[in-house]
């Protein structure tokens, strides 16, 4: 079995705090077998770490529409902020990418509505039904009952701002995905997550804290 993140931040987010060598270290050691980058708003650092690292790291890019959040997935040039939901999706699409919903229902962290989420529904290639940081809004029971009453598959991520939170929680696949298997392994993976840790949840404000500091002090 594989295991396998499609949400993770990377130093490069605002927010975010896992450097390329982290990255290369989870990889290495088998705490993770597969992962996406998935930074706000951009792809360059997942460009360079899959042309470091290699197809293990799946370019990934979590993207703010007018809406709430929506990732895409084998991407290959950064999408805008700002679009509607639909547009988003569409773009997604045109790069032959995948549609993954991040933590729906949320309102804490962005997530979509749930009349988005309707509206998307013949568009959702996989939706988020633990969130590794799920802890003040976790909205994981009423995502598993969308999940199967749409019959979209349910991934488990990590969603780590930090080294902390990796490894921990991730989809179980019984072989590594391509894009063209992702949706279908998925499908059938086994979904482990873990009460996520303090210090993983206080990552996005202690990066975000931290990076202010530095810019302000040059």
């Amino acid at each position: 079995m594989f295991k396998i993140d499609l949400h993770t931040h990377s130093t490069a987010s605002h927010d975010g705090g896992i450097s390329l060598a982290q990255y290369q270290a989870a990889l290495e050691s088998g705490a993770i077998d597969m992962i996406a980058i998935t930074d706000h708003n951009r792809i360059d650092f997942a460009l360079q770490a899959q042309s470091s690292l290699g197809d293990k790291i799946i370019v990934g890019e979590e993207i703010m529409t007018n809406e709430g959040e929506i990732i895409g997935l084998y991407l290959k040039d950064v999408i805008p902020a700002g679009l509607s939901p639909a547009d988003t999706v569409t773009e997604i699409k045109k790069q032959g990418g995948i549609v993954y919903i991040p933590h729906p229902f949320e309102t804490i962290r962005k997530g979509l509505h749930p009349a988005a989420v309707e509206q998307l529904q013949d568009d959702i290639d996989i939706i988020e039904v633990c969130n590794g940081r799920a802890f003040a809004q976790n909205k994981s029971k009423q995502t598993v009952v969308w999940s199967r009453l749409n019959n979209v598959p349910g991934a488990a991520s990590s969603d780590a701002h930090g080294i902390k939170g990796l490894g921990d929680t991730y989809s179980d696949c019984r072989e590594l995905p391509t894009r063209e298997t992702l949706i279908d392994l998925i499908s059938t993976a086994s979904l482990v997550t873990k009460r996520p840790k303090m210090r993983a949840l206080l990552y996005p404000k202690y990066h975000k804290l931290r990076k202010k500091i530095t810019k302000d002090n040059k």
